[in-house]
């Protein structure tokens, strides 16, 4: 039998496989695969019937949601690409959006909560517009007529439900796998974001090899889908799930104390997100073990360390593993198992979903060497879901790549004797002192461990010609002589090179909101630490 590697070849066979199972929880609502099927059979019609076909650009504005999902995989049948608008957007980083991908059309709700998407369009640039032929805004009523802003909009009317069983359009083609499927935004430079297209065939084998890797092809497993599914760690879990049969638990937006009651209510399994997501679910739950279904609880950490609180989070029973990924790659790319010791166990990399087909090598940027395992450099990666380039952007492409083909991903980690991963960091938080590149995590680490310290984030600068340690302390509590207990904490368990030169109080770290949840801004505290000593 060949298997289909277009992307809605998931929802036929989940319809086919699990046809009274249920794939999406949403608030209070429950639907099945053969139901979500139905939904998207609907979409592809109406899709179809205003014109749109292969090749188009569609610009998707909605909050996680089961008709965020049922508008992808139609646009998907049709062979489109979907340019997913994060929901936290404002106004230029919407235009820059619109002006790179050029959509014929926007999918789009009218607001959320009190943020007026409808309100936040009007005062988008027309030139970013240009191309859009037609606007679907769901919840459009004749109120909205001062913001609609001369703009053509199609109301949930022209969306109604069909009577009687909906078919596909027998005479549209199957889409090739190869297609573009999704545009994922990496951080943005002073150039704004670059746009990484991945292909349809990419995001189904990896959402199969993703199913059989975390277990969610077996029965009984539930997924709690927290991260936008505007960006790859949020689309790419929920995306193993539906492949493996697995029901998916949606909420719009994260607040911790309602996702850890749905977790216990809808005997969640599994879960895959950021520290700072973990953080507000935990710390919702007074219980000894909270998540007595946990089976899996995979977690990228983006900010300071979250080395104790991990820990910590293993002795409540939550199962808390490292893992590594990118747009570029797939989130949940890999992930560390349950065979390592915890202090391994908790460290972002592991092995890849996609087995032997997936290579990783680590690079020494000074020499161009390859080097052995145990020593850190930049992470390169060949796999069968690498992206298929940079929107627009050749040059970007190119630099991206090594001549055989590996993603050079710009994260600093080492590769153990097993051939797993270990990621430090990336290579522009990495810091070099003493002459040797160092994660700023080991020595975060250290100042976590003194008595008044909340967090901590450490960075580099030159002082007077030398690379310095500089460490950014929140306090838990006022503490005159932290400063003193913070580097002589790190003299009695650092190298001397690794200990700071200075230590500053912060109220909060300067810090951007993406998909995955919020980012500190190393760069903004160098400009500080350097404006605070003079440089």
């Amino acid at each position: 039998m060949v298997m289909q590697n277009h992307l809605y070849s998931l929802v036929e066979t989940a319809s086919q496989k699990f046809p009274r199972a249920i794939a999406f929880y949403e608030k209070g609502q429950e639907y099945t695969f053969s139901e979500f099927e139905e939904m998207c059979k609907r979409k592809v019609q109406w899709l179809s019937e205003k014109g749109v076909r292969e090749g188009d650009f569609i610009a998707l504005w909605l909050v996680n949601s089961v008709e965020w999902l049922s508008w992808y995989f139609s646009l998907s049948r049709l062979g489109c690409t979907v340019v997913p608008i994060n929901t936290r957007y404002g106004k230029k980083e919407i235009e820059d959006m619109f002006c790179k991908s050029s959509p014929k059309a926007l999918l789009m709700q009218k607001k959320f909560r009190t943020k007026s998407f409808l309100k936040l369009l009007s005062s988008v640039d027309c030139s970013a517009l240009e191309s859009i032929e037609f606007i679907y805004c769901a919840g459009l009523d004749p109120s909205d007529s001062d913001e609609l802003n001369g703009m053509v909009f199609l109301s949930d009317d022209s969306l109604s439900e069909r009577y009687g069983e909906s078919k596909v359009p027998c005479y549209l083609p199957v889409p090739n796998g190869s297609l573009t499927s999704i545009l994922f935004s990496t951080s943005g430079t002073t150039s704004g974001p670059k746009l990484v297209m991945q292909s349809q065939s990419n995001l189904v084998t990896h959402a199969n090899n993703c199913a059989r890797f975390y277990g969610l092809d077996k029965q009984g497993m539930t997924l709690l889908a927290v991260l936008p599914f505007c960006g790859a760690f949020g689309l790419n879990a929920v995306l193993a799930a539906f492949s493996g049969g697995a029901s998916t638990v949606i909420i719009d937006a994260l607040d911790g104390k309602e996702a850890a009651l749905l977790m216990k209510k809808l005997k969640v399994t599994h879960l895959f997100g950021s520290d700072d997501m973990y953080k507000k679910i935990i710390d919702s739950c007074d219980e000894e073990k909270p998540f007595p279904d946990a089976r899996f609880f995979g977690f990228g950490a983006f900010n300071s360390s979250f080395h104790e609180y991990a820990i910590n989070a293993w002795s409540r029973g939550i199962p808390l593993f490292g893992l590594y990924g990118s747009s570029e790659v797939m989130a949940i790319f890999s992930a560390q198992d349950d065979s390592m010791t915890l202090e391994e166990r908790i460290k972002g990399g592991g092995k890849p979903t996609a087995g032997d087909s997936a290579k990783i090598r680590i690079r020494d940027l000074a020499t161009s060497n390859i080097l052995p395992a145990g020593e850190p450099g930049e992470i390169e990666i060949q796999s069968p879901t690498n992206f298929i380039g940079y929107l627009n952007n050749d040059e970007a492409t190119r630099n991206a790549l090594t001549e055989d083909g590996f993603f050079k991903t710009g994260d600093l980690g080492y590769i153990r004797e097993d051939g797993s991963l270990v990621y430090e960091s990336r290579m522009g938080d990495a810091i070099r002192l003493g002459g040797f590149l160092v994660n700023p995590s080991e020595i975060e680490a250290v100042i976590k461990k003194v008595p008044d310290v909340l967090d901590v984030c450490v960075v580099a600068i030159q002082n007077q010609g030398v690379n310095v340690a500089i460490a950014f302390v929140k306090e838990s509590q006022e503490s005159e002589d932290l400063e003193n207990q913070v580097i002589d904490a790190c003299k009695l368990s650092l190298a001397p090179f690794k200990v700071p030169k200075y230590v500053f109080k912060v109220s909060e770290f300067p810090a951007t909101s993406g998909p995955n949840g919020l980012k500190i801004q190393r760069g903004s505290l160098r400009n500080m630490a350097e404006s605070a000593i003079g440089n």
